[in-house]
């Protein structure tokens, strides 16, 4: 069981308080309805600082303020709050989205840009090559690959990824079209995928392993077995025109 002092740091981790906010908050909790002397006495906050603690709540959202004398204080139930800060995280979110995407128009992106296609000249971009360990940095490079895209998409799943190759996918499958992609997706499991396919051409195929070639130019090959822990899923990476070419041709002439 958590002691109190682990559960007040967990609850301001979760709500994005300070340590005196989450004492009031569940010093009112605890009593439905308070004044702040009262609180300050609970909550072992000092009563200097209660006030505004309380303010500072208020205009959070968390806690209510019932005109009177004394002025007393109302909890907003946690489930009501939980809504409020998800709603408030993806707000923020969306914002950094839009300030990250400005970006690109900056003269300092486009020095950026203008430094890797110099460095890129030195490099021999057919040999590389790289191993991802761990599902989420996995599920990150795809997402990355299909944020790319130009042209062509090959996705080929076995039935124990179906599902998480089409959550990767989902975001993207809108703009296919738009970009004149050519995306078709590849696996033994037929029941229920077409309809969650939008822009993607679907074949049933008997497929024994999970992988993702894009443009022809690079691919992303899951090496590890199914029943390895998530954090020890091993994939590879490959950036070679001929290489990947030649996969999507064997791949081609297998479906023969």
């Amino acid at each position: 069981m958590q002691s109190q002092k682990e559960f007040l740091q967990e609850l301001r981790k979760h709500f994005r308080l300070n340590i005196y906010e989450v004492k009031i908050w569940t010093a009112l909790l605890s009593r439905g309805i308070a004044s702040a002397g009262e609180l300050a006495d609970i909550s072992g906050v000092p009563r200097s600082r209660c006030y505004d603690v309380l303010e500072s709540l208020e205009k959070k959202g968390f806690i209510i303020m019932k005109i009177g004398k004394p002025i007393k204080y109302l909890a907003i139930e946690p489930e009501a709050i939980l809504e409020r800060v998800k709603m408030n995280i993806r707000e923020e979110a969306d914002q950094l989205a839009s300030q990250y995407e400005s970006i690109k128009e900056t003269e300092e992106f486009k020095e950026l840009e203008l430094l890797h296609k110099t460095g890129v000249q030195h490099v021999d971009i057919s040999s590389i090559s790289k191993s991802i360990v761990g599902k989420a940095a996995i599920n990150r490079h795809v997402k990355d690959m299909l944020a790319k895209a130009k042209s062509d998409i090959l996705f080929v799943s076995t039935n124990e990824n179906v599902e998480r190759s089409l959550k990767l996918m989902k975001n993207f499958m809108p703009g296919f079209a738009k970009k004149g992609i050519n995306a078709r997706f590849y696996s033994s499991q037929s029941k229920g995928i077409a309809k969650k396919l939008q822009n993607v051409e679907y074949m049933e195929y008997n497929v024994n392993s999970t992988f993702v070639t894009i443009d022809g130019k690079e691919m992303l090959f899951i090496v590890s077995s199914q029943n390895i822990a998530p954090d020890y899923e091993v994939a590879v990476w490959i950036e070679s025109s001929f290489f990947v070419n030649a996969v999507n041709v064997l791949f081609e002439e297998s479906l023969k």
